[in-house]
């Protein structure tokens, strides 16, 4: 049973500390995954001030957020701009390609997507999309051939500018299959690895879940007949939450999970339908994010 790795890095210490250790534990098992670079300002802490919101706060005291992320995530960039990723931490992502994992676009300044991409404008999004692309493409020496939207947040916008990209596919929402998304009447030319199961904070400490109990609660999520993607956070499963981590890696094993790159679980090109995308709000997480549309089109 396939299954597609995905690691968002959205700040520079899931960069620096989280990426190495992620890649020392795939490395000893052969599994090669899809990594989702920020790689502009790290201005992450700027997220407390959402504090002010009931659904924010809860979510932060539910996951005891300073000891899962650290107090330097947290306040980053809290009293002036964030230090730059990708001239930080470069020679990280630069070993990450080397050691065969694919690299792709998460996002320029994580945080002010989250913050700013429901009203930016198509230059707006083509400019900082581009950024983004460049730093990568100087690290690497390639372009990236596939891109992930912060926090699933996506908009038709974002959509249409980045098919003016050489992106192979896209990650940008939640959803069941791959699919071609439409958007204006006609087919977006990237198409859609969406994520089909849940992630740590979204789950642990909801209904019941403990830590301990969430790696099963992932396998038996998986459907040996659909698809399966999985996201796991640097900042997360690569420091505070490595060795539970590294439990999933072993029970998947033992179950017959195949842990692999998004890009490996791309059908040909005719075999892949067209459908849509909308937006919802997701239990456990604070805000809205991109979902597929319940019909799939022909």
């Amino acid at each position: 049973m396939k299954t597609g790795l995905r690691i968002d890095v959205d700040t520079l210490r899931g960069t620096r500390r989280g990426v190495p250790r992620l890649l020392e534990v795939l490395g000893r098992r052969g599994i090669r995954a899809t990594f989702f670079f920020s790689v502009g300002p790290d201005n992450m802490g700027r997220h407390l001030f959402r504090l002010l919101r009931p659904a924010f706060l809860k979510k932060m005291l539910r996951t005891r957020a300073p000891g899962l992320y650290g107090w330097d995530i947290l306040l980053r960039g809290t009293l002036g701009p964030g230090p730059d990723i990708g001239r930080r931490a470069g020679d990280v992502i630069v070993r990450t390609r080397r050691e065969g994992h694919e690299v792709g676009l998460h996002a320029w300044d994580h945080w002010a997507w989250q913050v700013r991409v429901a009203r930016m404008t198509p230059a707006a999004v083509r400019r900082v999309l581009a950024r983004g692309v460049a730093r990568l493409t100087e690290l690497t020496g390639e372009a990236p051939a596939c891109s992930a939207a912060p926090a699933w947040q996506c908009t038709e916008t974002v959509l249409l500018e980045k098919e003016k990209f050489p992106f192979v596919y896209n990650s940008d929402c939640r959803g069941r299959s791959i699919f071609y998304p439409r958007v204006a009447g006609r087919r977006i030319g990237q198409p859609q690895v969406p994520v089909t199961l849940p992630t740590f904070d979204e789950r642990v400490g909801r209904d019941g879940m403990t830590a301990e109990g969430f790696n099963d609660h992932l396998l038996s999520r998986m459907k040996p007949e659909g698809l399966n993607v999985l996201t796991v956070h640097a900042e997360v499963e690569g420091i505070a939450c490595r060795s539970l981590f590294e439990s999933f890696l072993e029970k998947a094993r033992r179950r017959g999970v195949s842990l692999v790159a998004l890009g490996e679980l791309l059908p040909a090109a005719d075999e892949i339908p067209q459908g849509r995308m909308e937006t919802t709000r997701v239990a456990g997480r604070e805000g809205w994010l991109s979902v597929q549309r319940s019909e799939v089109l022909s």
